[in-house]
């Protein structure tokens, strides 16, 4: 059972509903020396944390805006001139107020993603292991788990996307599913799949606004300057192929129709009988 009240603890509530863990606090979250797992167990606590204050703000805000309305409800007309006066200003406090909470419950989401996201890697303390026994030699890069995201031009369709704009990563808010909604979309265009989003994100090529909700409107994606050499490299390399590949086609129609023989077409003269 949750121990928190979703109403008054919001972001403790979501992180227990998340990661089922009776504790929220740093050391429930990461019992290790392990410092990748230990920041982001610093980072959940601190959105959690931030969602409930944002949480409180509207709360007062709303308990105030409730207070000018009193006299209104029980038709006491002078003061309701006063209250309309006051809500002009309080009502825009209000939604602001509402807006940052929504930010601060996407921060949240996200670091949940994250931790999950490295709990679910190899232990940190053995990658710090191999780290340090590699340092110093060229090893060739471990195969992970999602390379297949990435594979064939999966990357370069993700970036060509992002550079015409309008491209932004969101979740199912019932699955909790990721998807990508597109502004700019051809119904010929290839699809962009999340899991390449989120390792390009990884790799430093894409940058996700995560001050955004990401259910509603999504995190708009922007291509970082390494995203931007990756797509200028990808772009040169496809029209290399495309250039090599149209030579390679021409060449072997030419041998061909080199090696076909010569069909001859004679009129038959008919004998004379």
């Amino acid at each position: 059972m949750n121990p928190y009240d979703a109403d008054t603890h919001p972001g403790p509530y979501l992180v227990v509903e998340v990661l089922g863990v009776g504790d929220v606090s740093v050391h429930a979250l990461a019992r290790g020396p392990e410092e990748p797992l230990h920041q982001a167990a610093t980072r959940v606590i601190e959105a959690a944390a931030a969602l409930d204050e944002r949480h409180e703000s509207v709360l007062d805000a709303v308990q105030r805006a409730q207070q000018l309305l009193e006299g209104v409800g029980r038709g006491e007309v002078g003061r309701a001139q006063v209250s309309y006066a006051l809500l002009r200003t309080a009502l825009p406090d209000l939604g602001d107020g509402l807006a940052q909470q929504d930010r601060a419950y996407s921060q949240l989401v996200e670091s949940l993603s994250a931790y999950r996201r490295l709990l679910s890697s190899p232990e940190p303390a053995q990658r710090a292991s191999n780290k340090s026994h590699g340092q110093g030699q060229k090893t060739r890069p471990p195969h992970r788990d999602d390379d297949w995201a990435v594979a064939g031009e999966r990357g370069l369709v993700a970036l060509e996307a992002v550079a015409a704009g309008g491209v932004r990563f969101r979740r199912n808010a019932i699955g909790e599913d990721p998807y990508i909604s597109r502004e700019k979309v051809q119904w010929q265009d290839p699809a962009v799949f999340p899991q390449t989003v989120q390792r390009l994100v990884a790799d430093g090529l894409l940058h996700q606004d995560i001050t955004e909700n990401v259910y509603r409107p999504g995190q708009l994606l922007l291509l970082t300057s390494q995203g931007e050499v990756a797509l200028r490299d990808g772009r040169a390399t496809a029209s290399r192929v495309s250039v090599a590949l149209g030579r390679t086609t021409t060449s072997g129609a030419l041998a061909d129709s080199a090696a076909a023989p010569v069909a001859r077409t004679s009129l038959a003269t008919p004998r004379s009988r």
